[in-house]
């Protein structure tokens, strides 16, 4: 059966355009949009008219970072793809895409298997899937092969994590000499893991154990060595490259070094390295443990540099790295030692409103807001244009958005499962009003409406960046 929809009134934001138009949506997609209060817009019917006067019409938002049901330090993160999901698109997100996890030993396909059973049929918005390569051989680079074809496009790498899911040079020199064949994107967390498990253990015999130190540990410098390392490991290789949750100017230096010299880096952070710092880390009573991630937060003064690599282009994306784990009973295994606290913070449902605060003051623009969140995401990972956009023929993923509306950001009001918020107390200036996924009213008027098993599997194309 066909449904249609107009959103009459609103101000449509892409990542190229602002104007004032109506939205058509017919059986799931864009159909049109035309000036509003013109004949033609006039004159479309529908079963449900949406009013966004005063109010923005937005693409839904592609986090390209999230870790749902993720297993970590002997816990795995709080929120299922079914509460990830709903929180998504509480906060204005109608695709992510969660990173599958190959085991040492075990093939990637068993682990994109396992990852494809957690999310079938509990997800209310769309998602799509990297994987993330720990066990590099010859093995696993046949399977890259085959993975790309079937619409699994990034694989990522860990400098970071010895004994977990780290890659030694050679493994990670591999695995990006065949994505430069297969036109997959190697995803790398660039933090320098050998010599930061020294330094942990060197902190722990001093005594320090604190969730502070977790962030001196884990020293910006060796993030930039990693960070130059894995550049030019890609240059050897002739591969794009995707730096995950850059933290630290000293890294953003880098990438802009590498992106000067013409070659396919791209950078992306996070909502947590442009709002909150080492002294969310130096809480007293234990309270740290709650920002505890890697790359860990920096000092104050790293901030400003990342908001201007987002104005710059050399960061290109801001996704979430979502990886919630409860204060009570899960940070808590890091009580007496910081290098036991599970990584990981909230915040799929704060992404969105925190890049427009970014617009309010003054750090982006809002076509830029659009630009980071939702466009460059999708074409970063091969969604593009069926994602990212409001344009005739693309998904009806749709978020009227009401720039003027105040909000505190409280652990008493997310959906996210997890009992506390990064961003507790924190006043923001904007808010999701209602979201289509896929033409369908996944929040209506801050209530939700959709449901598990609305979201399906989005298989992704090549990066739509590569020269």
């Amino acid at each position: 059966m066909s449904t249609r929809t107009v959103i009459r009134g609103g101000l449509v934001i892409t990542a190229s355009d602002e104007l004032h138009a109506d939205v058509l949506i017919e059986d799931g997609r864009i159909a049109a949009l035309a000036t509003s209060g013109t004949t033609i817009a006039d004159a479309w019917t529908a079963e449900r008219v949406i009013d966004a006067t005063g109010k923005y019409v937005i693409p839904g938002g592609v986090d390209a970072h999230t870790h749902m049901e993720m297993p970590f330090g002997g816990t795995k993160a709080a929120d299922t793809f079914e509460t990830g999901t709903r929180a998504a698109a509480w906060g204005g997100t109608t695709t992510i895409v969660d990173f599958a996890i190959q085991s040492v030993g075990g093939a990637l396909r068993e682990g994109l298997d396992a990852w494809h059973a957690k999310a079938e049929g509990n997800c209310a918005i769309d998602y799509g899937f990297h994987m993330i390569v720990s066990d590099v051989n010859e093995d696993t680079l046949k399977e890259m092969d085959l993975l790309v074809q079937e619409g699994v496009t990034s694989f990522k790498q860990f400098m970071a994590y010895p004994g977990v899911f780290y890659s030694d040079d050679g493994q990670i020199l591999r695995a990006m000499q065949r994505a430069a064949d297969n036109g997959g994107l190697i995803m790398m967390h660039a933090e320098n893991g050998i010599a930061i498990d020294v330094l942990v253990e060197q902190a722990l015999a001093r005594g320090e154990t604190d969730p502070r130190y977790h962030g001196e540990v884990r020293k910006a410098l060796l993030e930039a060595e990693a960070t130059h390392r894995a550049i030019k490991l890609a240059q050897v290789a002739g591969a794009p490259l995707y730096v995950v949750h850059v933290s630290a100017m000293e890294a953003v230096a880098e990438l802009a070094r590498a992106r000067d010299e013409g070659l396919n880096v791209f950078g992306e952070t996070c909502p947590q390295y442009l709002f909150l710092s080492t002294d969310n880390l130096a809480e007293p009573d234990f309270e740290g443990a709650k920002y505890v991630c890697s790359t860990p937060l920096r000092p104050k003064q790293h901030q400003a540099k990342l908001w201007q690599g987002l104005r710059t282009n050399d960061l290109q994306v801001v996704s979430t790295d979502h990886c919630p784990f409860c204060f009570v009973g899960q940070k808590e295994l890091g009580r007496g030692d910081f290098s036991k606290i599970p990584n990981g913070m909230p915040g799929v449902e704060n992404r969105m409103d925190l890049l427009h605060q970014g617009v309010v003051d003054g750090h982006i623009s809002r076509r830029r807001w659009i630009e980071i969140a939702c466009a460059t995401p999708a074409r970063m990972f091969g969604l593009y244009p069926k994602k990212g956009t409001i344009a005739p023929g693309a998904d009806a993923d749709v978020v009227i958005y009401d720039p003027t509306a105040e909000q505190t950001v409280s652990a008493e009001t997310h959906h996210m499962n997890v009992d506390y918020s990064a961003y507790e107390g924190k006043r923001l200036t904007g808010r999701v009003e209602t979201v289509l996924s896929r033409g369908e009213p996944v929040i209506t008027e801050r209530e939700y409406t959709g449901r598990a098993g609305h979201g399906v599997y989005t298989p992704r194309s090549t990066c739509q960046y590569l020269n």
